[in-house]
This record gives C-alpha cells, structure tokens and sequence, in this order.
C-alpha cells in the first residue's frame, strides 16, 4: 500500500517570479505576478509524486466570500493540456517527490491577493487540503490579452516602472516642472492601494460584487478616481482651496506620495490634510501604476470649471479695473492637474482605446460620487461627449469659450472681450525618458481656429447645450459683442524680470489704431489700473495697487507708459502661489466704450543647487550638498528642509534651518544612505514663512553594492 501523498514544503520562488513579472522592484518577501503569465512555484512531498494514481485540485481565491460564478474563486487541476484563457496548469515538470508547477491566470483575472491550497486524493479517495501559499495579482500591460497592454517598452518603463517624476504647475506663460516622488514600489504601497479599494463605498455596500467587478480596469478606475479625494467617504485626501492649512499640510509642501499614502493608512484611513489637484493627480498616479495601469500626469493651464454646461464662462471686471468675485461657480483654474491612464474601453464603439481622461479632484459628481472618468481623449478631440463617462465635463475643461463683461450699478454693461481659444492651453506632461515637458494639446483639440476645431466645438455644443442656453439674458449682448472694433491696441510688458521681494516694474504701449466709428484722428483715453493677487482657482483678492493714466493717442501714434508697482504693496499681500494680475480698463472718451489689457506676473523665487561630489552606492554613506541663496531683500524665517526619494531615503528626512539673512548663502550637507540601485530622484523642498515652494531635484544614479 502506497502512502498518502502530502505536501512537506513550498517554494514560490519569488525572486525568479517578480523579476519575470516586472514586480521585483516591489521586494523580494512575496510573491507579486501579473495576470495572463504564467508563474512557478515548486512543491515537495512526503514521497515520489506518481501521476497516474496522485490527484491534485488546486485552489485560487480572493476576497470575502469567493465563488466561482463571481470570477473570485478558481479550481484547476493538474494536467497538460492549457485550454485558453482561463486559470490552469501551463506545464509541470517531476523530480522524484519534487513537483514544479507552472501556473497560468486568465489576463481577464480578479486582481487582489489570493490564497492558493490544493486537493490531494488518491483515485476517488477522500482528499486532504493544504495552503500552499499567498500571492498578489497586479493587472499586465506587458500582456496582449489584457485590457491595459501597452505595446511599448519604453512606454512602460516611463508609465508603470518609473517611481519618481514631474508635474507641471503654475501659469501658461511661466510653467513651473514640479519634481514629485511617486514612490510605487516602496513595500507597504501595494497593501495600501488595496487597503484604498476596500474602504470605497462600493465595497461597504456590496464586498462580494466589488470584488467580483475588479478584473475590469474601467470600474477600477472609477472607484479610484472617488477614493482619492474624501468628499463621499474616507479617501485618501482632503481638499482645501482656501488659505489656512494650520490644521495640516499646505498642498505645495508635499514631496511625493509615500507619506500621504502611508499617513492615510496608518490613521486608520482618516483623510490626510490638505490636497489641491496636482496632489490628488500625483497619488491617483501611484496607485494606478503600482496596480498595473499605465499612468501619467496631465496639466491642463487655463482650465475651465464650467458648472452650468453652457460652454461659456464668465468674468466680470468693474471701472476700476478690478476683477470682482463671482457668485456663480464657473471659474477658470490657472491650471489643473488630472490622470491619464491607458486601456482598451470594451464599454464604448471601436476607435476610443488609448489613453482615458480620469480626474480625481472633487469637482463634480458622477453617478452619484465625486469622480471623474475614464474620458477617452479621442472622444474629447472629436466632440463625441455622449460617450461615457464624463465626456462633456472635460471637453469644456479645454474647450469652453471665456466672456468678460464690464459690470457697474448691479448688471454686465458691456462685453469686454470674447475670447474662442484662450481655455486649455499648453496641455503638458512629462517627456517619456525624459526630463522635458511635452505638449499635448493637438491630443486633445484640433488647433484653434482652423475649420476641424470650430467643427467639432458645433457638434459638441449641440449636445452640451439645452434649453436654458438659449434664454441666457446675455445672449443678444453676446451675439452682438464678439466682433467689436477697438480704436487702440494695449499691451502690457514687463520692463524686467520679475523677483519677489523687489519693485515690479511695467511698461503701457497704446497705438492708435483705424476702426468704423473713428477711422482717423485722436482719441482721448482714461486708464484706470488694478493689481491683485491671483488665485489658483482663478479668483482674485482685494486690489493691491491702483493708478489712474490720461493719455491723447494720435493715429498712427505709439505711447510707451511706465508703470511701477513697489514691493510694499505686495509683501505679505500674495497667496502661496506668487501670481498677480494687473488689470487695465480703458475709457475712450469720444465714444464712452472701453477696452481690457491684462497681464499675469509670475514671481521667480529663490534656486536651490544640489551637489553629489561622490558615486552613490547602495548600503554606503553618500553626501550631498544643498545650497541656498536668499536673494531677498528681507530674511526668510523659519526656514525648513525636507529630502525624499524613493530607494534613496526611507521616508523623509527633515531639517529645521530657522532664518536665512537677507544676501546670505547656506550650504547644508546631509548623509544619505541609498537602499535600491538604479536610477533614482532627489527631492528637495525648502519652506519659509514668505516662500512656500523653493523645490529642486538631483538625479542619482546608484551602483548595486560591490560584493565583499
């Protein structure tokens, strides 16, 4: 009588798994496999393994209540034959009481950690069950099969295996690369972007189905676009667009994501304080690529919140020049940052795979919870906003048309400008291998102006816009408005480069230029002028600064006017962001009509240098250098450093400096001890009472260590 087979040992040969799943940088503790490959494990019994006469079932199961019918649970036995896509044995291979078993899961897989156990019986004895062991299944853009293949390598190394990068903030004419530490493969990550699934609303409501419904890329997506934000339940981020972030963190005083995603699980999933878009864009990235989903970062600069779905966003200035607040919730955000992910949109007609529009900032709701996506660009680019999700909101996102009223004694007076093409501008995101910017707004628009882009505006806006469009009580002024004649031509230029800390100095040039009421002769204008600080969100606050000019313009005649805002009127006056709009309403007396010259003003801060005089190493001490001129004209006050970098620091690293003297350097040295060899980013962020966001970054390579 032959004796009961049973199972001595296990081997999951991790090491050779995760480096063949592209998962290694992930550690090297467990098993991590992509679904659609096939991965070995190798078993040891208590005796030689005979096939004829030894059965083995095995066992695969994932969330709370696995059933087969719902795709969380698989049972497969141990033979030759593969039949398609669907959890099976590939190949196995016996070595006298040794079994190595090649394992193959569907690329349509539940992703999730499973547990894997088999069956043994001898004939159709009774059967006993062994745990063989646990694994984490992550989606597979390196497979055909799956819904997120992505037929590039060099694409993949940049949108799922690259943990650090750059987001792209600021203003369209003064866009700032912003070094960010995605941090995907630090150990705990994994765990967490499973630990963000299970607190979504979706699983409260229905653990089975949500767990059922997670071999679909789509509704991942969508449930992580909601969970990033806490609007609807315990996500990962709170926003806060207002000024006073006592009660947490300032959003420009984030490095990277490790320490939002660890904080966040660490507090038992309370959402951590504060994010504002590119902080909510920049976690959503390393979720989705630490998942598998090809991921990257999209800057959309002057991007419009159109909240009434007319396609139209309105602005509104008074005599004096200052913009005022408006009671509607139309804005145009200097920039906003969203998603991209790539996938395969089974959901919609042929043509729309690629990359998909997700946004995790609140702003809207759909299907009930704030998030936004998968919009695919393709449907943006052609105005197919009926096609789901969330289409319309985006497409106005970069296409809607601003209208800037002159509004005095309680209503709009008149049409100041009425701008087609001043909304989405310089779309960006990072140069794949790369540290440049790439613009991709032909991705997402026809250029402006030319006969596809006006095309595709009519055929979306005929979707977009219902009934209550049409009995706008600004509509005849809009219609009547948008082809006005201007009597002069005003712009405003800056006269040098602008420091925070020191006197913004402009110049006016007004031309005298032919139009249908005064062909020839001169004109007598009233400049009335208005400073105030720029919000992100595209408000303003109270003016700043205001100046009053008369000028006699002569046809033909060109005006250079100087204008000097000193530095007193706007210390301590700016928000976080350092942005000002000087404003200018023009009165032509002779026909009691007035014209808009706008100009933002970006002010450069201070630079940082990093130096790294030494070849780094992993496990050997490497110094670092930071330098810091304060070329201020005041001190900065409670100055504080902090490092991050993935396989560079665990964590961060932090540094009181107290205050740094106006005209006064400091050089700081820091040890840093690297952890993983490659290539790898560090970031550093110095904050002051007066400067929020004084960022740099150095690229370090880092050796394996040297064998001993």
């Amino acid at each position: 009588m032959v004796a009961a087979l049973t199972l001595s040992s296990v081997d999951l040969r991790v090491p050779r798994n995760n480096k063949e799943h592209h998962t290694r940088e992930m550690g090297q503790r467990r098993l991590i496999v992509r679904r659609g490959q096939a991965f070995s494990i190798t078993m040891n019994f208590n005796r030689d393994f005979q096939p004829q006469t030894d059965n083995i079932t095995f066992v695969a199961e994932t969330g709370p209540d696995p059933m087969e019918l719902l795709g969380t649970r698989a049972t497969f036995i141990l033979t030759q034959a593969q039949h398609g896509n669907v959890w099976s044995v590939s190949d196995f291979i016996i070595d006298r009481n040794s079994l190595q078993v090649f394992l193959f899961t569907p690329a349509s897989a539940v992703i999730g950690p499973y547990t894997l156990k088999i069956q043994i019986s001898q004939g159709q004895g009774h059967s006993e069950t062994y745990p063989v062991g646990t694994f984490i299944l992550l989606f597979n853009p390196w497979s055909t099969e799956d819904d997120v293949y992505m037929p590039s390598e060099i694409l993949l190394q940049e949108y799922i295996m690259m943990d650090y990068g750059f987001l792209y903030k600021g203003h369209q004419r003064f866009i700032t690369a912003w070094p960010w530490n995605y941090g995907q493969f630090e150990e705990d990550i994994i765990d967490i972007c499973f630990e963000i699934l299970n607190k979504s609303l979706y699983y409260l409501n229905n653990p089975s189905k949500d767990y059922s419904q997670r071999n679909n890329v789509v509704y991942v997506c969508r449930v992580v676009s909601a969970m990033i934000n806490s609007n609807d339940d315990n996500g990962v981020l709170q926003g806060n667009w207002g000024e006073d972030y006592s009660k947490g963190v300032s959003p420009l005083e984030w490095n990277g994501s490790v320490t939002i995603l660890r904080q966040w699980s660490a507090r038992g999933g309370q959402p951590v304080k504060y994010g504002q878009c590119w902080v909510f864009a920049a976690v959503m990235c390393t979720v989705m690529r630490c998942l598998g989903i090809p991921t990257r970062v999209v800057s959309n600069f002057r991007s419009a919140h159109n909240m009434d779905h007319n396609l139209t966003i309105d602005t509104y200035y008074d005599p004096d020049a200052e913009m005022l607040p408006t009671q509607r919730r139309d804005k145009i955000w200097n920039f906003h940052v969203w998603n991209e992910c790539w996938m395969i949109r089974k959901d919609l007609p042929p043509g729309y795979n690629g990359w998909q529009v997700l946004d995790p900032t609140p702003q809207q709701t759909s299907s009930g919870l704030f998030c936004c996506g998968p919009a695919s660009v393709k449907a943006i680019r052609e105005g197919e906003v009926h096609l789901a999700y969330d289409t319309p909101f985006v497409y106005a996102e970069v296409n809607a048309d601003e209208v800037i009223w002159l509004y005095g004694n309680g209503q709009a007076q008149e049409i100041l400008a009425h701008n087609t093409s001043s909304i989405g501008k310089e779309i960006s995101t990072k140069m794949v291998g790369s540290d440049q910017r790439q613009n991709i707004t032909n991705s997402y628009k026809y250029p402006e102006g030319s006969r596809e882009e006006r095309t595709v505006f009519l055929k979306a806006s005929r979707h977009v816009l219902d009934q209550r469009r049409a009995s706008s009580p600004f509509l005849d002024l809009l219609g009547s408005g948008s082809e006005r004649d201007q009597p002069a031509q005003l712009q405003l230029h800056l006269a040098r480069t602008p420091l925070w800390g020191q006197d913004l100095l402009l110049t006016l040039r007004a031309s005298r230029v032919p139009d249908r009421t005064h062909p020839l002769g001169p004109i007598q204008l009233e400049l009335r002028f208005c400073a105030q600080a720029l919000l992100h969100g595209g408000h303003a606050r109270e003016p700043l600064w205001k100046q009053v000019v008369h000028l006699n313009l002569d046809f033909g005649q060109e005006v250079q006017w100087p204008l000097l805002l000193p530095y007193d009127n706007y210390r301590n006056r700016l928000t976080d962001e350092k942005l000002i709009r000087v404003s200018g309403i023009a009165k032509v007396k002779e026909t009691g009509k007035s014209m808009l010259v706008l100009k933002d003003i970006s002010l450069e801060a201070p630079n940082l240098s990093i130096e790294v005089p030494e070849r780094a190493e992993v496990g050997k001490a490497l110094r670092v250098y930071i330098t810091l001129t304060n070329t201020q004209m005041e001190p900065l006050n409670d100055c504080t450093m902090v490092l991050e970098g993935s396989g560079l620091i665990d964590g961060q690293i932090t540094k009181y400096l107290g205050t740094l003297v106006a005209g006064h350097t400091i050089r700081i040295q820091v040890d840093l001890n690297p952890i993983k060899a490659g290539p790898r980013q560090l970031q550093v962020l110095i904050s002051s009472r007066e400067i929020k966001e004084i960022k740099g970054y150095k690229h370090i390579y880092v050796a394996a260590a040297r064998a001993s």
